[in-house]
């Protein structure tokens, strides 16, 4: 097949130019473009590259927390020592992407934008309180926070014409934990059968003050366990306190039969993996 390829200069330039056809497409890694196009899942009448887009690179300290371009690389991202000094668990989750030839290919934007419900950045970012700058036709810009992003499979908020421009990671309190767990079924470069992200915030006699759980390859979209949450929200964490919030996570996620698990199955790993993320957390 045949498409009209573009490298915008700017912003203005790039929005225009994808959202003067409905079926542009932005490149910016090209791991998930490769794929999808290969499949013949999309057909681009225009590709819009990013890579002149100097806005949409690098990653700072930003307010206490971190801001990370669209087009940081995962590796960037695993490598960078702001991320490493404050948010360790988010450096470690992009370090058990794939293989590395792809966590030096593919983008954070690219990820996201990609929208496959199976893939590692969306929980662990859900589960900090990540939040993705948009820019859209005319200089608009918007935030939306990533458990709010993805609306289906392989389906985002984005409109025609927008494009991400980063994520915003919020700043860490010192008592603040986190962090990212998957099984997986096969290879170091396959999905996962479920992945769990978690972050907890303790109180000085050890009570859970706050707590997100975010899970990967358990739905349509990433799953925000917000029964899992309330139940251990004000309390002091024991293991039979945890063994039963994690059982709630069952009936919470809507995971497929496929080749890496059954339904069933993914539902008791769900509760398996949340549960050991949970106790690690309050160890």
């Amino acid at each position: 097949m045949t498409f009209e390829y573009v490298e915008p200069e700017d912003l203005d330039e790039a929005s225009a130019a994808l959202g003067a056809d409905e079926d542009a497409v932005a490149l910016a890694g090209g791991t998930a473009f490769t794929l999808l196009l290969r499949q013949g899942l999309i057909r681009p009448g225009r590709v819009v590259g990013l890579r002149r887009l100097a806005e949409l690179r690098g990653i700072s300290a930003h307010k206490g927390g971190l801001r990370i371009g669209a087009l940081a690389t995962h590796r960037e991202i695993e490598m960078s020592p702001h991320v490493r000094a404050l948010q360790p668990a988010l450096a470690a989750a992009f370090a058990a992407i794939a293989t590395i030839r792809i966590r030096n290919q593919a983008t954070i934007g690219g990820n996201l934008a990609h929208a496959d419900p199976s893939q590692d950045p969306p929980p662990i970012l859900v589960a900090l309180g990540a939040t993705i700058e948009i820019a859209g036709p005319a200089g608009a810009r918007r935030s939306v926070p990533v458990e709010s992003f993805f609306i289906d499979y392989l389906s985002t908020v984005l409109s025609p014409g927008e494009l991400i421009l980063g994520v915003t990671v919020p700043p860490a309190a010192p008592k603040d934990r986190a962090v990212y767990h998957k099984f997986l079924p096969r290879s170091a470069d396959d999905y996962a059968t479920v992945s769990v992200a978690a972050s907890v915030r303790l109180e000085a006699d050890g009570r859970i003050a706050g707590c997100r759980i975010a899970l990967g390859g358990a739905g349509p979209t990433p799953v925000r366990a917000r029964r899992v949450e309330a139940a251990v929200i004000g309390r002091v964490p024991t293991a039979e306190l945890i063994r039963d919030a994690a059982d709630l996570v069952r009936d919470e996620i809507d995971p497929i039969d496929d080749a890496r698990g059954s339904v069933r199955y993914k539902r008791e790993m769900a509760a398996v993996w949340v549960r050991r993320a949970l106790t690690e957390l309050v160890a």
